[in-house]
């Protein structure tokens, strides 16, 4: 983050804690000197969980806004690496650097205070290990990161109550694992992926994007209460598989399974 968007983003002062006090102030005035009667101040308290509900809501953090902290791994002589994460309630945010910037492993958009990630390298492999339980409760700040292009990753990734958002439209992926309890998972699917990549979750919607010229396989094992609504201009479905359409001849076929209970799939 340079210089200048440090300064904007300090200059960005939370309006809801000034608005907050104000009108706490205004109410204790008009208490102290009798204008509201039997008017208890304690009947404010919930007030309290409604102005930290909107503090995450806006800022993705019980903390102040600088408590997100943004930093970068070199690639070095990486040729694979393992991304595995639990996340629980957290937000997983993943996409791919630019050609341009590709003697970087990883880089960090936004990641919690005092929870920097585990990297364990074995001869030219590299794991990278995230832990909700090493992250202080109160923080929520997204997991938000980019991965090169340049070697074949593998992601393991759950949450219980966490969307997960991956764009890997110009990545080289090994495997993909994702489950998820309550949380959406959104996949914008890889040119080449050397394994099936797995998606499921319970309550969640899953939605898969397949890029023009791509050409993916896409098996739905349908619980009794999902909904799969495809893109009929997008896919075919033959023998409860859908086909990706105008796929280039030579794309190679990246096989996706979709599982979940409730939540609906969307194929577009």
């Amino acid at each position: 983050m340079s210089q200048s968007q440090r300064s904007n983003s300090k200059s960005k002062s939370p309006i809801v804690w000034p608005l907050a006090l104000v009108a706490i102030g205004v109410i204790l005035l008009l208490h102290n000197f009798i204008l509201l009667g039997d008017f208890n101040v304690l009947n404010l308290s919930p007030l309290l969980l409604v102005l930290i509900g909107a503090w995450i809501l806006l800022r993705g953090d019980i903390r102040p806004a600088d408590s997100a902290k943004s930093f970068g791994i070199t690639r070095g002589s990486v040729e694979s690496a393992t991304l595995d994460i639990r996340s629980g309630e957290i937000d997983v945010i993943v996409s791919m650097l630019p050609t341009s910037n590709q003697e970087r492993l990883i880089a960090f958009r936004s990641y919690p205070v005092q929870s920097r990630p585990d990297l364990k390298v074995d001869g030219v492999h590299t794991q990278l290990t995230m832990r909700r339980n090493q992250t202080p409760w109160f923080a929520f700040t997204d997991w938000d990161m980019v991965i090169t292009q340049g070697l074949p990753w593998q992601m393991l990734i759950t949450s219980h109550v966490g969307q997960v958002l991956l764009d890997l439209a110009e990545g080289i992926i090994s495997t993909v694992k994702v489950s998820t309890g309550l949380g959406n998972i959104q996949l914008i699917t890889p040119y080449e992926a050397l394994d099936d990549i797995q998606l499921s979750s319970v309550l969640g919607s899953i939605h898969i994007t397949t890029p023009f010229g791509y050409a993916t396989h896409i098996t739905v094992q349908q619980g009794r209460f999902m909904t799969v609504h495809a893109d009929n201009a997008r896919y075919v479905l033959e023998e409860d598989v859908y086909f990706s359409l105008d796929s280039d001849e030579d794309a190679p076929i990246v096989y996706i399974t979709v599982s979940g209970t409730f939540g609906d799939v969307y194929l577009s």
